[in-house]
C-alpha cells in the first residue's frame, strides 16, 4: 500500500475544495446569510451525494480494469485530458469571485440537506470528475479496485468536508477578505490550474 499516493490525493482534493466553485460558494452564502448550521446542513447533503457517485464509479471502473489493461490505460488518458480541459476552462474564465445574497431564501436545515444532496447527485460532472481522478490514484496491489475506489471516495469526502466546514465557520471573514482583496481571485484561479495540470501529469506517469 502506497501511503504517499493517498497523501497526494488528499492534498490535491483539499486544494481543489478551496478554489471557488458552485458548491463551496453556495455553502459560503448560506453560512454568511443564515448562519453556520444552515451551511453545515448543505455540506452534509453535498457529501452524502458524493457516496452515490463513488459507488457508480467504483463498480463501473473496476469492471473496466478487470476487462483489459489497454482499456484502463485509455481511461487514465481520458482522465488526464479531461483535467487538462478543466484547467483550460479555468484559464479562460474570469478570476473575479462574485456572489450576491439577494436571492438567498431562508430554508430549513432539512431542506438544505436535500438541496445539497440533489445538487450533487444530479450533477453528471461529479461522476465524470471522479472517473477522471480516481483511476490515477490506485494505491495497492493487494486490495480490490472496489475497496480502493471507496477508500478514495471517502478520503475525498473527508477532505472536502473539512475544507467546506472551515468555509462555513469563517464565512463572514472569507467574504469580507474577498471583497477587500479582489486579487485573491487570481491566486485561487491559478492555484486551480496548477492542481489540475499537476494531477493530469501524475495520472500519466507510468507505474513503476
Amino acid at each position: 500500500m502506497d501511503y504517499g499516493i493517498l497523501l497526494s490525493f488528499m492534498g490535491a482534493t483539499m486544494l481543489l475544495a478551496l478554489t471557488p466553485g458552485p458548491d463551496n460558494i453556495f455553502v459560503l452564502m448560506q453560512s454568511m446569510v443564515n448562519g453556520f448550521k444552515f451551511g453545515f446542513a448543505t455540506i452534509i447533503g453535498l457529501m452524502t451525494g458524493c457516496i452515490v457517485h463513488t459507488t457508480l464509479v467504483a463498480f463501473g471502473v473496476s469492471a473496466i480494469i478487470q476487462a483489459n489493461d489497454y482499456l484502463f490505460f485509455g481511461l487514465r488518458l481520458f482522465g488526464a485530458l479531461y483535467l487538462l480541459y478543466l484547467a483550460y476552462r479555468v484559464f479562460k474564465s474570469s478570476s473575479e469571485i462574485s456572489f450576491s445574497d439577494e436571492q438567498i431564501k431562508k430554508k430549513t436545515t432539512i431542506e438544505l440537506f436535500k438541496q445539497g444532496f440533489i445538487m450533487n447527485v444530479l450533477n453528471p460532472k461529479v461522476s465524470i470528475f471522479f472517473l477522471a481522478l480516481f483511476p490515477g490514484f490506485l494505491f495497492s496491489d493487494e486490495l480490490t479496485e472496489v475497496v480502493q475506489f471507496y477508500t478514495l471516495g471517502f478520503l475525498f469526502i473527508a477532505s472536502s468536508f473539512v475544507v467546506f466546514t472551515l468555509i462555513a465557520l469563517l464565512a463572514g471573514v472569507i467574504s469580507r477578505y474577498i471583497k477587500k482583496n479582489p486579487e485573491s481571485g487570481v491566486v485561487l484561479k491559478w492555484l486551480q490550474i496548477v492542481v489540475f495540470v499537476g494531477i493530469a501529469i501524475f495520472i500519466l506517469i507510468p507505474d513503476k
